[in-house]
């Protein structure tokens, strides 16, 4: 089905993806995403993150359903119905770089396909997205380090979040095997379909970045572009540290659970629904709902340069690798040379 929840018409008019943005999150994708839909060439769904080639990561089947992304092919091929004969069609799902399915899934579908991906220096990454996976309910542990040293166990199910679905999002520093991640996709499609950014260049430079893209499209590079459209691309190239960090986890799920019962209140709990119910509209209303997101979250904190010298000693090794294999000085360029 599409994001807007309309019926899907048969697979037969839909339209197979040219393309895919496959991750990594927090690295650029959303940025990129939005440029490329400015592209009259370029075809991209409402739905920024289909995630239709992601498999159960515990092996035991698709991953439970929800009802803003397609579960069937149909309603997957139904979201590009719209695209014109001309244009490329693609499609942004950051999670497709670490699922060891998804390039083989892709390739059943689409054999020809072109894969972007999005890689940022490991240690900042992992921060940026240890923050948004507390901030989207995903994790409960706010503080970083001790995120980290939860690893281990939650490899053997224990002391796992209450409500996760995918517990291999919460792997954090598994997430950083670029060069194994990137030669899945190598072995499917081949290296002259795969596109490698670097975020740090792309934050550098947003223009010369999706010139590139366009050019490995093969779709018109010198159309006008509004760079600075949407807040994750202004974010992007002011080098803003992402989404805010959360202050009162307890209020915002709560305030996660009531805006739920009133968008989707299928998906919801009863009890969230009765208290939506009985809500007065004053409290319902944009101007109370920006001070409680001002209330629950905050500007995130300077990173633990203690922490984050540890990590970058313990990913030198991937991006020494990452520089071999795509013949780049990263060492360099993140700041790795410095890294005893």
């Amino acid at each position: 089905m599409g994001s807007s929840g309309d019926s899907a018409p048969p697979a037969s008019n839909g339209r197979v993806p040219d393309f895919f943005i496959i991750g990594h999150e927090k690295s650029g994708t959303t940025a990129l995403y939005k440029i490329l839909r400015q592209h009259p060439q370029v075809f991209m769904p409402k739905l920024k993150e289909p995630r239709f080639f992601i498999t159960d990561p515990r092996g035991r089947g698709p991953a439970p359903p929800n009802p803003i992304r397609p579960r069937t092919l149909d309603e997957y091929l139904a979201l590009f119905a719209p695209a014109a004969a001309e244009q490329r069609v693609g499609e942004a799902s950051p999670q497709y770089i670490r699922s060891p399915h998804a390039a083989r899934l892709i390739s059943q579908v689409q054999p020809a396909a072109r894969t972007i991906a999005l890689l940022r220096e490991p240690a900042s990454f992992v921060q940026a997205y240890h923050i948004h996976c507390v901030r989207g309910l995903v994790e409960t542990e706010r503080d970083l380090r001790k995120a980290i040293a939860l690893e281990e166990p939650r490899r053997r199910g224990e002391m796992l979040p209450r409500d996760a679905r995918a517990p291999n999002r919460l792997f954090y520093c598994e997430h950083v095997r670029y060069v194994e991640q990137l030669r899945r996709f190598e072995t499917v499609f081949g290296r002259e379909r795969m596109m490698v950014l670097i975020y740090e260049d792309f934050r550098r430079d947003n223009e010369a970045t999706a010139r590139t893209v366009f050019r490995f499209l093969d779709v018109d590079d010198e159309v006008a572009l509004d760079i600075a459209q949407g807040d994750q691309t202004a974010n992007l190239r002011s080098g803003r540290r992402g989404h805010r960090e959360v202050r009162l986890q307890r209020l915002h799920r709560a305030a996660h659970a009531l805006q739920l019962a009133r968008r989707q209140p299928a998906q919801a709990g009863r009890l969230s629904r009765t208290v939506d119910a009985l809500t007065p509209r004053w409290l319902r209303s944009d101007a109370f709902e920006n001070l409680a997101r001002r209330t629950v979250f905050s500007v995130p904190s300077s990173p633990d340069e203690q922490l984050m010298d540890e990590l970058r000693r313990r990913f030198k090794p991937e991006v020494e690798e990452l520089s071999d294999y795509l013949d780049r000085d990263l060492v360099g360029l993140w700041g790795y040379d410095r890294v005893g």
